[in-house]
């Protein structure tokens, strides 16, 4: 087993790869760019549902679903990402991350993804420290580059990808 002691509190990857960051991360997919996250913020996946819209929410954040008595606010990250827009289909799906807020409350946020894939162990000298993308490409969500057989994994610190707490937590509270 891969001492991840030196892992963010995601595990899988943090912001200066590799130094026993390795761990198990499910992947996912966004068009044809494949992603992963640490598998022990994932707490479940489930199909695409429908999406209550609530008003003057950033284009990124596409509602709040109702899953087993909990609000849960959802991220589009196609659109989070720069994407352009896609419509769902049998593979969409919503995973369901817990992050942790600054004064250590636990949050659940559903992310919409075109595909999930697989649930890997990647080992820690199979990432490498993300690239420099040079002034003004803010890319401090992107932990590292996963070398998985022939493709890369982009992994991603879920913490910063969501990172707007105080947008997510108007929404579930409402």
């Amino acid at each position: 087993m891969n001492d991840t002691s030196g892992s963010d509190q995601n595990g899988c990857a943090g912001a200066i790869a590799p130094r026993g960051l390795g761990g198990k991360c499910l992947t996912f997919a966004l068009g044809n760019e494949e992603f992963g996250v640490a598998i022990l913020s994932v707490r479940e996946i489930v199909g695409f549902m429908e999406v209550t819209a609530v008003p003057q929410s950033p284009p990124h954040i596409r509602g709040v679903i109702n899953l087993r008595g909990r609000v849960i606010t959802v991220v589009d990250l196609r659109a989070q990402f720069g994407m352009s827009a896609r419509a769902p289909n049998e593979q969409t799906c919503i995973i369901v991350i817990e992050t942790v807020t600054q004064d250590a409350r636990k949050l659940l946020t559903g992310i919409i993804v075109d595909r999930v894939g697989e649930v890997l162990q990647i080992n820690d000298d199979a990432i490498e420290a993300p690239p420099s993308f040079g002034a003004g490409c803010e890319v401090d969500f992107i932990t590292g580059m996963a070398k998985v057989g022939k493709s890369i994994k982009i992994m991603l610190d879920i913490n910063r990808v969501l990172g707007n707490e105080s947008t997510i937590l108007q929404l579930q509270a409402a």
